[in-house]
């Protein structure tokens, strides 16, 4: 996946949940590396795994951060809001109209009833109000209105292909989770009518071909503070990454993304010795975690470890070659060097892993233009343009491009 170079040392880290497939990105990280998903591993051992031994309280400043109940706590006006929609739509449509049907239709996250957004973790009360945020951010947030209306729901870890990022030094790989509503007899009724239905950002038909596993609210909520614990760390916020990830951990010991956090929020600290005792506690859990295994393989490195190292990296060599961003590092380090044909042949291979990002597209506008051909880097210049979201990017790629067809 990664490989230790002198010009550049990332380290693999964590696991968030966001979305994580083409028609709508969500969000992970690395310099390290951070899953930003629901990848939770089934532990390979019923032993007791002690967590308590892995904090070090001393090293940071104490930070109040959300219970689990005010994650899925709602305003007032909220609740009234939703059961008044309700009343007035079961009145005008029908006496047995299904609440769980109701509510999804509510919620209308497919039909753009909330703005989806990238790294934007958020609670029930933020999500309900500013109508926006990632997919965790929407199943907390439908989960909460379940609670309004006593629906059954049904949280699923979905093993999506692995969309990757890069922000704040590190890469990002993003992971998916959604939820079920199931059907509930309505008052003063004893039948209930439907079947499940999905609330997601992606149709049903885009995660048809993927496998899902079922994981429990306190997982769920485990994965809801090992997310904002990432973004925290992204932010350099350590205080209050570290007492995000704590409750992370004491809620499922075993969800190995967490772990890995710690570790990462440790090296940030700089005690690998810490760290590594984090590394050890994670493939406790999952001895094939390749998170777990590169960053760990990091440290050994550092410390000349190397038949320990080499034992590590054969399993992780396999890995390298799925991160996008090996190639475009790959292929900046060949640009910046002059050899433009050798970085087209590395941002090609980067774009073949990850077709979503516009830094590729940018960079191989770049090396066509070095090389002479202006069609091909207005082109791809054009499709670094349509993909960014990002303001500051859009005036630099249209600049660019401006400046390319007035050539």
């Amino acid at each position: 996946m990664l490989t230790i170079q002198s010009h550049w040392i990332y380290e693999l880290a964590i696991n968030l949940a966001s979305i994580a497939v083409r028609e709508a990105k969500v969000a992970v990280f690395l310099l390290s590396f951070l899953l930003l998903s629901g990848c939770q591993t089934t532990p390979e051992t019923t032993q007791n795994l002690n967590t308590d031994a892995l904090f070090y309280d001393e090293l940071f400043t104490p930070v109040a951060i959300q219970s689990p109940e005010e994650i899925f706590a709602l305003p007032q006006e909220v609740i009234i809001e939703v059961k008044q929609a309700y009343l007035k739509d079961k009145s005008i449509r029908s006496k047995n109209l299904a609440v769980h049907d109701w509510l999804a239709q509510y919620i209308g996250a497919q039909q753009g009833g909330f703005e989806y957004r990238d790294h934007y973790t958020r609670n029930a009360q933020e999500t309900a109000l500013s109508r926006m945020g990632n997919c965790m951010s929407l199943v907390v947030l439908s989960a909460a209105l379940a609670d309004v209306f006593n629906i059954p729901v049904e949280f699923q870890d979905i093993d999506v292909e692995p969309v990757w990022d890069k922000r704040g030094g590190f890469y990002l790989v993003n992971g998916h989770v959604n939820l079920l509503f199931s059907p509930v007899a309505e008052s003063n009724t004893y039948f209930v009518r439907g079947s499940k239905v999905l609330i997601d950002f992606l149709p049903e038909r885009a995660i048809r071909g993927y496998s899902k596993k079922t994981v429990n609210k306190q997982t769920l909520t485990a994965m809801y503070y090992n997310n904002v614990a990432a973004e925290a760390l992204v932010s350099q916020q350590l205080d209050l990454a570290y007492a995000l990830v704590k409750k992370s951990i004491q809620l499922d010991p075993y969800y190995v993304s967490s772990i890995n956090t710690l570790a990462v929020i440790y090296r940030r600290k700089g005690d690998d010795k810490k760290a590594e005792q984090a590394y050890r506690a994670a493939l406790s859990v999952d001895s094939h975690d390749v998170t777990t295994l590169f960053n760990l393989a990091l440290i050994l490195g550092e410390q000349d470890r190397l038949e320990e190292w080499a034992e590590v990296h054969k399993i992780l060599e396999l890995a390298r070659i799925n991160n996008p961003f090996y190639y475009y590092d790959m292929a900046q380090h060949a640009y910046f060097e002059k050899q433009y044909q050798e970085a087209l042949v590395w941002y090609k291979r980067a774009v073949e892993k990850a077709d979503y990002r516009h830094e590729f597209y940018f960079g191989l506008s770049r090396a066509y233009w070095a090389t002479g051909d202006q069609t091909l880097a207005k082109k791809n210049m054009e499709k670094a343009l349509t993909l960014t979201g990002d303001l500051n990017n859009k005036r630099r790629y249209q600049s660019k491009l401006q400046a390319m067809k007035s050539w």
